[in-house]
């Protein structure tokens, strides 16, 4: 049975074709973020370090560290910075465990405290975006260029979903 903390929340969970060392590393090296999500990554992963997420050079995500416990779960913050974004910096919380699944990992992503309906429903579209590419490339395989690596891309991806619901 679901939590009223849980209803609320996204949550994503797929299996990848790599252990969990690996799959974590996507989470707290600048490098590795940059190949699944984002152009450009500022990451100090321990407890208060800070996370700022360049996504498309105008979509910019910041917060920080919680929790850094290698390589079965991280925790941080998560805001976006635009001014007229309902989630603020600090305002939601990702967490991410990592499970062995046999020679996988079984990756479960929630992300609470998200303010609005709109909200959940765009940050659901998103982790699910984003967590499918890091699922190829952290077993080895190339996701292809991020359609949503520019405002325009990001912008006309949002708009088709709108579209579809």
């Amino acid at each position: 049975m679901a939590s009223a903390d849980t209803e609320a929340a996204v949550e994503v969970e797929v299996r990848i074709d790599a252990a969990p060392e690996t799959v974590f590393e996507f989470f707290t090296d600048p490098a590795k973020m940059v190949q699944w999500m984002g152009l450009e990554h500022e990451l100090d992963p321990r407890p208060g370090g800070a996370l700022r997420c360049d996504i498309n050079g105008r979509d910019v995500v910041s917060g920080e560290y919680v929790d850094v416990d290698p390589p079965r779960r991280v925790v941080f913050t998560w805001g976006w910075e635009a001014e007229d974004n309902t989630t603020r910096p600090g305002a939601s919380t990702v967490e991410v465990s990592l499970e062995p699944d046999g020679d996988g990992t079984r990756l479960r992503l929630l992300h609470r405290d998200l303010a609005t309906d709109e909200s959940r429903t765009a940050h659901g579209h998103g982790w699910e975006h984003y967590v499918g590419r890091l699922a190829v490339v952290a077993a080895g395989g190339d996701p292809g260029p991020d359609p949503w690596a520019t405002p325009a891309g990001a912008d006309e991806e949002f708009q088709d979903d709108k579209r579809a619901h």
